[in-house]
């Protein structure tokens, strides 16, 4: 079957396409109209959908819209509680009009659809087939946790033979993944944005309000939590987007993200003792935090965690499609990497830099070129092969730097025009990870996970090691990406060191790097020495 994916409700518009099971193609929107994140998450922009995805998606596989077998939205309008807590007072009856409406909105876009084929998937259903459908085990519990769905904030349960059931939920108001926007708008960040912000920040604080907070945040017998409303002012004072962030700022985040930990120990440990399984499938936004991401798997009662590359909304137009596809009766293929975007041919890319009359070469390795211009302490733009599917550079879109200089931190924030309490990532062979990071698990393709880094490498590794001592590493397989393990191992033939800085293709608010287009505006605009643009080589005269 062919089914199209679709989410547009809150944030992060996208679609995706599966056929016969197989994951085809995945994109979000944010990447053609270049506007962070798609759309605001306001109730008045559901009706936006992510057009140029849609489009993209049965382009590249060849499936015109009156191809398609269904199309699954992910989000029930029949599912709403407007008397709930949580929701836009106000203006929740018109995103759930608007949601309602989403058929014709969909066969308006893509002419020839059937709009009697679009289906509805729980919001939180299509997250958690997003994660256990495309896990790399074929069956495994599964846990859910973001800001809300249609009635509620959370979901467990578990997967068996492509059947998924339902063992505990999280009706809102109370939300973990609300609690931390609430946090996040206080301490002057754009909410429904800026939360790993949040998650860096608390690096730098003590969870000193922790006793408080544990009355406020708390797990409960039916296998779920309670967030009590929280005067966020008796902790720390509200701070603007220009404001000096205080050390009760800093304080106030470590506290919400070591309570937040907690909680999800609690819910696994539950979650654990109800399955039995092995093996743990994550999605949601609050899975995207990285340090719970860790806890989870250090002290938690599973073997095996697998985190949805596409972690937030954007996922569920994948999820949403694999749900459908089950329920079908197609057993889904694992998702075999999160390079699920567009690409270019050669010879596309080399006439658009004629057209762009920039000078350029072709060297005999591109990857032998980067790597040099990396060990003399050069800021490198990389693009290669499709672009990645989620908020993560794995080494498609990414800005490359030498991991062994402490001032490439501030060099790259400044390129990137970022807070500077924000740390940068390394990419690591994986062969050679095991070496250089600890605790974490290993290895960690998609960036999910935060690693001790290792005593004997923290002052080689100076420029990712984070003020807690930790780095969100990136490992390399050579069996996977060939052309990025072999820069790697050219760097470290030249510097003694199998890894190097990787940040995301793009500057302060504007989505990552997508075309090529799009890559050399940033490399205009931005102090990069070197693109590396598929197998040509632009330098900075």
């Amino acid at each position: 079957m062919r089914i199209l994916g679709v989410n547009a409700v809150f944030h992060d518009p996208a679609a995706a396409l599966v056929v016969d099971g197989r994951i085809v193609a995945a994109a979000e929107e944010e990447r053609f109209s270049r506007r962070k994140h798609g759309k605001r998450p306001v109730p008045f922009s559901t009706w936006e959908l992510p057009e140029q995805a849609m489009k993209w998606c049965l382009d590249h596989a060849g499936v015109s819209p009156g191809e398609l077998d269904a199309v699954a939205y992910s989000y029930d309008p029949a599912l709403v509680d407007h008397a709930l807590g949580g929701l836009d007072q106000g203006s929740e009856e018109t995103r759930t009009d608007y949601v309602r409406r989403a058929p014709g909105f969909l066969s308006a876009a893509l002419p020839g659809l059937d709009p009697a084929v679009v289906r509805f998937v729980r919001h939180h259903v299509a997250h958690a087939a997003s994660a256990a459908l495309a896990a790399p085990f074929p069956d495994s519990a599964v846990l859910v946790a973001d800001g809300r769905g249609e009635a509620t904030s959370y979901l467990a349960g578990e997967y068996r033979d492509g059947k998924f059931e339902e063992l505990a939920a999280q009706s809102l108001p109370h939300s973990l993944g609300l609690m931390y926007e609430d946090l996040t708008e206080h301490l002057g960040f754009a909410r429904s944005s800026d939360e790993y912000k949040v998650m860096a920040l608390a690096s730098y604080g003590t969870p000193r309000f922790l006793d408080r907070f544990r009355e406020l945040v708390h797990t409960s017998a039916d296998g779920g939590f309670r967030t009590e409303p929280i005067n966020w002012n008796s902790f720390a004072p509200p701070r603007t987007d220009t404001g000096e962030l205080l050390p009760r700022h800093a304080d106030l985040a470590s506290t919400v993200q070591r309570c937040l930990e907690d909680v999800l120990l609690e819910l696994t440990t539950w979650l654990h003792e109800r399955t039995g399984q092995p093996n743990l499938s994550l999605a949601g936004g609050i899975a995207l935090n990285c340090v719970a991401n860790t806890r989870l798997h250090d002290e938690g009662p599973f073997d095996r965690i697998w985190v949805q590359p596409a972690a937030g909304d954007a996922g569920t137009a994948l999820g949403a499609a694999l749900q459908l596809a089950a329920e079908y009766g197609e057993r889904a293929a694992p998702m075999s990497g999160a390079d699920l975007g567009r690409d270019w041919t050669d010879d596309e890319l080399e006439t658009l830099l004629r057209k762009a009359k920039v000078r350029y070469e072709r060297p005999a390795d591109v990857a032998v070129a980067a790597a040099e211009a990396l060990a003399d302490d050069q800021v490198v733009a990389w693009f290669q092969g499709r672009s990645e599917f989620g908020p993560r550079a794995l080494g498609h879109r990414s800005l490359l730097a030498h991991p062994g200089h402490a001032a490439n931190l501030e060099r790259l924030n400044d390129v990137k025009g970022r807070e500077q309490f924000r740390p940068v990532a390394p990419m690591v062979l994986a062969g050679r990870a095991a070496e250089l990071f600890g605790r974490g698990p290993l290895p960690s393709p998609y960036m999910l996970f935060i690693h001790d880094v290792t005593p004997a490498w923290r002052d080689r590794l100076p420029a990712v090691t984070h003020v807690d001592g930790t780095a969100r590493a990136q490992t390399v397989d050579a069996a996977s990406n060939p052309l990025l393990a072999r820069m790697l191992t050219e760097f470290d033939a030249r510097t003694g060191i199998p890894a190097v800085v990787n940040t995301s293709l793009n500057t302060a608010g504007r989505p990552m790097v997508d075309s090529p287009r799009d890559a050399l505006e940033c490399f205009g605009s931005a102090p990069i020495e070197l693109l590396a643009l598929g197998p040509f080589v632009v330098r900075r005269p």
